[in-house]
């Protein structure tokens, strides 16, 4: 056990099983910084392909129990990244000296203001980095309890469920797949990032514009 690297979703998959799918996702979803550089999607299709049977060997996990941990990872986490940005999580924020993680955050809140909280909530998901700061931003900025639980929920499955069974269905149909997996995550990783470049080029835009029209 003291040999497993926890960014690496092999490496967890092999020493914790499904039990690494909740505590990871769990939190990735609610500890802010340290959720930062954990695996979300990397760890999640991959669960899904080893719930796969193939030609070659019997499933290695068991698909309900990632199932089950994930969407329990997922929703726990997102509330108590809610909670935690809710009782001081701002000052949290603001102590952190990563370059990185104050963009994001800043991304997070801009996108809770543009789409609205349920969109975002839903949206947010699906994108790396900002799903960690996300409930704790959404937390810090007063978002209703309520809403906030029904739509996190909602996301959390759509995103957790997904991609399981994306990766279950690819394993069960695709043979050798194990040899494909790196493209395939490094793949889900790109697409899962567009939305969050797309952000930040819209965001320098219109800085850009604001700064033309003061100039003028």
């Amino acid at each position: 056990m003291i040999g497993v690297n926890p960014t690496d979703s092999a490496s967890l998959l092999a020493a914790f099983g499904a039990l690494g799918v909740l505590v990871v996702i769990f939190a990735e979803s609610a500890l802010l910084v340290v959720g930062f550089f954990l695996p979300g999607d990397t760890l999640l299709f991959p669960a899904g392909v080893l719930c796969a049977a193939s030609a070659q060997q019997a499933p290695r996990l068991v698909l309900w129990q990632v199932l089950l941990c994930a969407a329990v990872g997922a929703v726990a986490g997102g509330q108590a990244g809610y909670l935690l940005g809710r009782h001081g999580g701002r000052p949290l924020l603001a102590r952190t000296s990563r370059r990185r993680v104050k963009e994001v955050t800043a991304q997070a809140e801009r996108m809770l203001a543009r789409y609205g909280y349920r969109k975002a909530l839903v949206i947010g998901r699906f994108v790396p980095m900002l799903r960690s700061v996300l409930h704790p931003a959404a937390g810090a900025l007063g978002v209703p309890v309520r809403t906030f639980t029904i739509w996190q929920t909602i996301g959390g499955l759509l995103w957790s469920q997904s991609l399981v069974l994306a990766g279950y269905l690819l394993g069960s149909s695709v043979t050798r797949v194990d040899d494909y997996l790196l493209p395939l995550v490094a793949l889900i990783v790109a697409v899962s990032l567009l939305p969050l470049l797309a952000e930040a080029r819209r965001t320098r835009r219109e800085r850009r514009d604001h700064s033309g029209q003061t100039g003028s």
